[in-house]
């Protein structure tokens, strides 16, 4: 999962963010990385960085994380499309993307996300 995470780091431009601690250090699992929670078997379940100068573009890869509950990335700059991908996340409860600069009217993510119950898309 940390290559995931580096996929999107750098997708979202990681350098730039407002905090990203311990993003990307080789001696701190993942599960320390600012913004990311796991569960008891160290596998991603949330990736909440809101309002932290995010841009560039959210990585299609997002979807590799297949114990994600809660994706909040709203309140920052990415560009682009959202991924369909997200839509091949079978456990996600929560998606708040809103407030970004995203594109397009993609929004049909398949029939895979039979957890959803909050999904925010609006000021994009």
């Amino acid at each position: 999962e940390r290559g995931v995470l580096k996929e999107i780091y750098e997708s979202a431009k990681g350098r730039e963010w407002t905090k990203s601690y311990n993003w990307l250090d080789a001696y701190i699992p993942h599960c320390l990385w600012y913004g990311v929670d796991c569960n008891k078997n160290n596998n991603t379940i949330k990736l909440e960085l809101p309002s932290n100068g995010m841009s560039g573009t959210l990585s299609p890869s997002v979807a590799n994380l297949s114990m994600l509950e809660v994706v909040d990335l709203s309140d920052n700059d990415i560009k682009g499309s959202i991924p369909t991908e997200i839509g091949l996340l079978s456990n996600v409860n929560h998606i708040r993307l809103a407030y970004n600069l995203f594109v397009g009217n993609e929004t049909n993510f398949g029939t895979s996300l039979k957890k959803l119950e909050l999904l925010q898309l609006h000021g994009n």
